[in-house]
Order: structure tokens, then C-alpha cells, then sequence
């Protein structure tokens, strides 16, 4: 049986029990979409950024050659600090 592969993504230190997940910008739901293990997120599907652009890669993407199809999630985190809402935004993706 194939294990289907997961992400983890690491919380700012200072986030406290109540803040707000988004993955590309949509509103995610705790015990749905993620759970929090500790100091780090974690969900149940393959989440991943690209990677820097190639010469070749840039160059026929310049030329308009091809298009970027590539895989570019992006998580961010919002959450009160000293009174202030913030936002942790492109948090490092870890597939495990």
C-alpha cells in the first residue's frame, strides 16, 4: 500500500492557538485541510514551490516558447502580535 506523502511547514515562533492558515491565498480548515503538530503544520497531500528558473527555462519562457506549469503553493500564516494582526507569508515547505 502506498503512503501518500505529506508536507510540513514550521509555524513562526511567536504564533499563538488562534490564527488563520491560508494555502495559495484560500482559507484552510483546521482538522480538514491541516493539523498542528507542536510547532508545525501539517497536511496530508504533497505541497510544493518552484524551484529558480534555469537559463533554458527562463529564456523559453521569455521567448514565449512554454508557459510555467510548475507546482508553486504558497502557505501563509495569520496571527495577533502584540495586538497587531501579522502575516507570515511563503513559509519553507518540507515533504516527508
Amino acid at each position: 500500500m502506498a503512503v501518500a506523502e505529506r508536507t510540513r511547514v514550521y509555524l513562526p515562533a511567536d504564533v499563538s492557538e488562534q490564527f488563520e492558515v491560508y494555502v495559495n491565498g484560500v482559507l484552510q480548515q483546521p482538522g480538514t485541510d491541516y493539523r498542528r503538530q507542536g510547532n508545525a503544520l501539517v497536511f496530508d497531500r504533497a505541497l510544493a514551490r518552484e524551484g529558480q528558473l534555469g537559463f533554458w527555462r527562463w529564456l523559453s519562457l521569455f521567448l514565449g516558447v512554454a508557459g510555467t506549469y510548475r507546482k508553486n503553493d504558497s502557505v501563509d500564516v495569520v496571527y495577533q502580535r502584540d495586538g497587531k494582526r501579522v502575516v507570515a507569508t511563503g513559509l519553507s515547505l518540507e515533504s516527508f
